[in-house]
């Protein structure tokens, strides 16, 4: 359909730049400029709705002459993600010697040299030539990019981001000719924005490769550390693991700033005074520790299940293996630890609310004592309003009468008030007493 429309507005400009030129006519500059414009409008409104993929398809199905003009037409900033959708040949014919390259992407090669990776970024398929890289990591490809990587190497490499799959046998499985296969999710630990992000791993051929969409500060570590320390990792299933035990480090470190936070907010619970106002700050704080939590553990559960498969491959070497054991303890290690900061959690939940209640049965305690105190007084102001006290003050001055009226009535206030007190204090002292010594 697609195609169908674009040959359709080709076809008509030729037709109609071919009908202005064989016809002389006032001013047939203007003419013929209007009259392109109009059809360059309606091919841009077109290219505005079509994907890179489509239109790589259109540009390889259109004869040269026509697929030179559509591609005059496309924006500058859409020209590399379309190169990477057309032949090598049909590439050459309308851009000559000009490649598509990584430009907002980043790709990197890493090569095991004097037992220390080396890396070397990937800026262009040049790049590609000739490398003899045990782990290539790839941020933010597009999908063109993962299908030209992935036809160089041999295979297929999936968007991390679709990878949604809960079961176990479409996130880790063995392909026919060797691949292994493993989708994991990887913490991101940002303040008030943690989460988890999805990273697809493939073992192809001696080769890592990586995919995913955002950077992660275990990568990068274990980047630093490859390159620094001789003899850190030896083949890409070291890479693999280490990016695996580097993953629960760094779940461990979270953990730590949960302690640690949770211990600040502990000190200001148990205080002996908290408004509402801290209160709610505080449930925000558990909600937010509570959450992350929650993502750290189900991060580590993912985790152990890729070194299970890992281990049930039977891939691993004897070394490999007792690395993998390793991490298996740290993670069992880390469940006790979150399973010990949920019960804090709920501690502190529910002193928290404890403390709110306490707070309201304060200001019902206080409208309580203001209704027993005022109510003999009220009772007196009916009595007042009665014809009854006219009758029974006459010949008295009204403001005599009145402001006698006015002090027994707050006499009888300040009675009510002492005496209610008076029984407060007995019944604290009681209580006080019936404690055991």
């Amino acid at each position: 359909m697609s195609f169908d429309k674009v040959s359709e507005i080709l076809v008509k400009q030729k037709r109609v730049e071919g009908l202005v030129h064989g016809q002389s006519m006032p001013r047939q500059d203007i003419v013929e400029t209007l009259v392109q414009r109009q059809h360059l409008a309606e091919l841009h409104n077109l290219m505005t709705q079509l994907s890179t993929g489509e239109i790589g398809s259109i540009l390889e199905a259109l004869p040269l002459d026509d697929a030179s003009r559509l591609w005059a037409q496309i924006p500058q900033e859409r020209e590399n993600d379309v190169l990477w959708e057309v032949s090598d040949s049909r590439r050459e014919q309308l851009v000559g010697s000009r490649e598509p390259s990584f430009d907002q992407s980043q790709i990197n090669a890493f090569e095991l040299i004097d037992g220390k990776l080396r890396q070397f970024p990937i800026e262009g398929r040049r790049n590609l030539e000739g490398i003899k890289a045990i782990w290539i990591d790839l941020l933010g490809a597009t999908k063109a990019e993962r299908a030209y990587v992935g036809a160089h190497f041999g295979l297929a490499l999936p968007d991390p981001g679709e990878v949604t799959d809960l079961e176990v046998s479409s996130r880790y499985h063995i392909e026919d000719n060797g691949e292994i296969y493993l989708h994991s999710n990887f913490l991101l630990d940002k303040e008030g924005n943690s989460r988890s992000v999805p990273v697809a791993f493939i073992l192809h051929q001696g080769i890592l490769f990586s995919l995913r969409n955002e950077e992660l500060p275990v990568f990068r570590l274990q980047r630093r550390l490859a390159r620094t320390q001789a003899g850190y990792v030896s083949d890409s299933t070291d890479v693999l693991l280490d990016l695996y035990g580097a993953d629960v480090e760094y779940s461990a470190d979270s953990l730590e700033d949960i302690y640690a936070t949770l211990g600040k907010v502990g000190r200001q619970v148990l205080s002996e005074t908290i408004s509402d106002l801290e209160a709610a700050a505080i449930l925000g704080d558990i909600a937010e520790e509570e959450d992350l939590n929650g993502r750290i553990r189900g991060n580590i559960l993912d985790t152990q299940r890729a070194i299970n498969f890992l281990m049930r491959s039977k891939t691993l070497s004897a070394t490999q293996q007792d690395d993998a054991k390793q991490i298996s303890r740290n993670i069992e290690s880390l469940n006790s630890h979150t399973s010990f900061l949920f019960d804090k959690i709920n501690f502190l939940m529910d002193a928290t609310i404890g403390f709110i209640n306490i707070n309201q049965n304060k200001r019902i305690n206080q409208l309580t004592v203001f209704g027993v105190v005022f109510m003999p007084i009220n009772i007196l102001a009916g009595m007042g309003g009665m014809s009854e006290f006219s009758m029974m003050t006459q010949g008295t001055p009204w403001p005599l009468a009145y402001g006698a009226f006015l002090a027994v009535s707050s006499l009888l206030g300040f009675a009510t008030y002492t005496a209610l007190k008076h029984f407060e204090r007995r019944r604290v002292s009681a209580r006080h007493n019936a404690k055991p010594k």
